[in-house]
């Protein structure tokens, strides 16, 4: 396709130039572009097609940056990104040095607040208009919203004071009754109930196409039979939640037609108080294998524009794939086994268990604290339940886990997968927080596998604890070994030795396989290191550490996670707690900073936890004790 017009946007306020038929040709071009870039690099594709129209409108109405808009969780904000002057730089989408996936203050003054988790809109949307009021400023805060994400309990807290402040903030609620899975819920149905299906937008979109067809009179009758649909919702529609919480709504809207859209965001903008736009969508709009799994084209992997399969061969199975298997097939021997997740079915790999076992299924939707407190009322009720949720959500139920979880000792497995470095994604998305928020909870087991195979030895193994208990777990390919038949309950806090050697490489979870073949190429220069598989960053294997805390030995820890609280620490304040003297600890991992967007392959690079960087960094310290006599 020529994009001519594509080609001519680089500024918001190129767009106030179009027509509306212009507009519309330019939405067909940036879909095409969106498709032609993720096909290559990846990315949220089914929800940014979506939203098209709704940006384009969005910038045409009201005025960017000066304007202040937010989009919630931001993977639908690729259109946003290519008219806000970032059209040059889009194919760089996601790679390292290029474009984030997300919204991020630092890339643009368009990008007005950093997202990546869900439901933080509403709250960061009415601080911005009490501090635009406080300062007697007039522009406007506009929050992108969708269904999915006002499931989540903070979306509701900030709803209740906007409805009791009454300031000024535009709701735009994008209904297309997906998250990344299918909505779930209470929620969800009432606002079906809104919508009340498909016919009443082409009824309604009918009946302004044949006025529109009068002349003279058509417009006219059109501004009548907006106040008569107000009327006639309020009749059909009582007790709207919206409306009660004080918040004027208006909907539904086709949020594919251009000119409705722009029509309720300028009446929004004239309302002096809060007001929440219904707008129906489509995700995946027009690509067609987009629109039929929107849940597959979530956050696609490369693919083939015509059919849309995937462009990598590798058919080994993903960790999170070897998870739900496992699942399963314990969830097949044991009725008591419940298995819940926080609107991620598909990415967590439980989708085959909610197919067999619908009634022991529970999607809670995007709300990690009520999955915890959920499961934990289960556990107490005589079941077992596994709570999957990624690493980097877990984060935000971090209350819940320390007061209605570990501190009555509640057995729940728990399932954080995406667990250290995640790919692409950017700083939001790194699970490289959770040993450090997890090891000082009371009565929190905390385990990683080094493969596949012993990940399904811990999922049996936490079942049997009587603990609360945490398996850590990585994003993408497993290794390809082989899988054993039956499942051991692995002895609790034992380490296993993969390499003798006389000083100690002690490796956690996915830092197991690299640091065996960085100590088999420093055995060749002389350094002789025993690896061994820690499993367990709480409790640690105290035996086997204080058996290599002898004089001028080498205790080393290598984590995929960051070193501040994390497993070396507590490696270090065991030794400091046996009063280990004489001893040299290195403790590599991750500093405390922000990460930057790249694949897992170059961030480990860059922070030396690649082989090549343990080697080098080994050596270096080996070559400091050298130096002071010792070994």
């Amino acid at each position: 396709m020529n994009n001519k017009l594509l080609d001519s946007i680089d500024d918001p306020k190129d767009l106030k130039k179009l027509s509306i038929k212009e507009l519309s040709q330019l939405s067909r071009e940036i879909r095409s572009q969106i498709i032609e870039t993720v096909s290559k690099t990846g990315g949220h594709l089914s929800s940014n097609l979506g939203v098209v129209e709704i940006t384009l409108a969005l910038h045409f109405v009201f005025n960017a940056p000066e304007d202040k808009i937010i989009w919630d969780v931001g993977h639908q904000c690729y259109t946003h990104k290519i008219v806000t002057g970032r059209r040059d730089r889009f194919p760089g989408l996601r790679q390292c040095d290029g474009l984030c996936g997300f919204p991020t203050r630092k890339e643009s003054p368009y990008d007005v607040y950093n997202t990546g988790h869900a439901s933080t809109s509403l709250s960061a949307a009415l601080g911005m208009a009490v501090a635009r009021d406080q300062k007697g400023e007039k522009h406007d805060v506009i929050a992108v919203i969708g269904d999915g994400s006002l499931t989540g309990g903070v979306s509701w807290e900030a709803l209740n004071q906007i409805g009791h402040l009454r300031k000024k903030v535009i709701i735009v609620l994008n209904y297309n009754e997906m998250s990344i899975s299918l909505n779930v819920g209470a929620l969800s149905k009432y606002l079906s109930y809104l919508v009340s299906g498909q016919h009443y937008l082409r009824m309604k979109d009918t009946a302004k196409t044949l006025l529109k067809a009068i002349p003279a009179v058509g417009w006219p009758l059109i501004k009548v039979a907006r106040a008569v649909e107000e009327a006639v919702k309020k009749t059909f529609f009582p007790g709207l939640v919206f409306e009660e919480l004080g918040i004027r709504y208006i909907g539904p809207v086709q949020g594919h037609s251009l000119r409705s859209l722009m029509e309720v965001f300028e009446d929004a903008r004239k309302y002096d108080g809060p007001v929440l736009i219904l707008c129906v969508t489509k995700k995946g709009k027009g690509y067609l294998p987009a629109q039929n799994k929107p849940a597959t084209f979530h956050s696609a992997p490369p693919f083939h524009i015509p059919t849309g399969e995937p462009k990598s061969t590798d058919t080994r199975p993903t960790f999170s794939g070897i998870f739900g298997d496992t699942v399963l097939k314990l969830g097949r021997k044991d009725p008591s086994i419940i298995a819940i997740t926080a609107a991620m079915p598909d990415g967590t790999g439980l989708k085959s268990f909610a197919e067999e076992f619908p009634d022991r299924f529970y999607d809670v939707g995007i709300a990690e604290q009520h999955a915890v407190n959920f499961a934990s009322g289960l556990s107490l009720g005589g079941f077992k339940p596994i709570v999957a949720i990624y690493s980097t959500f877990l984060q935000r139920a971090y209350d819940q886990l320390y007061h209605d979880v570990c501190l009555m000792d509640i057995p729940l497995v728990f399932a954080l997968d995406r667990a250290g470095i995640v790919p692409d994604d950017g700083p939001t998305h790194q699970g490289i927080n959770d040993i450090v928020y997890l090891r000082h909870l009371p009565n929190m087991i905390v385990m990683a596998p080094k493969d596949e195979n012993e990940l399904r030895h811990m999922i049996r193994s936490a079942l049997e604890y009587g603990h609360p208990t945490a398996v850590r777990f990585p994003k993408g390919r497993a290794f390809g070994v082989d899988l054993d038949e039956k499942l051991e309950v692995l002895p609790l806090g034992k380490a296993e030795l993969l390499k003798p050697g006389k000083n100690l490489l002690l490796a956690f979870g996915n830092m197991v396989q690299d640091c065996l073949r960085a100590a088999d190429r420093l055995e060749e220069e002389g350094i002789s290191l025993a690896v061994v598989n820690a499993r367990f960053a709480r409790p640690l294997d105290r035996e086997l550490i204080l058996s290599y805390a002898q004089s001028d030995r080498l205790i080393i820890t290598a984590e995929e996670g960051v070193t501040a609280g994390g497993f070396g620490s507590a490696v270090r304040e065991l030794l400091d707690e046996e009063a280990c003297d004489g001893i040299r600890f290195m403790q590599i991992g991750l500093p405390v900073e922000i990460y930057p967007v790249g694949k897992v392959e170059q961030i480990k690079r860059m922070y030396r936890l690649d082989v090549e960087g343990l080697i080098d960094r080994i050596k270096a310290f080996w070559a400091k004790g050298e130096k002071t006599g010792g070994s």
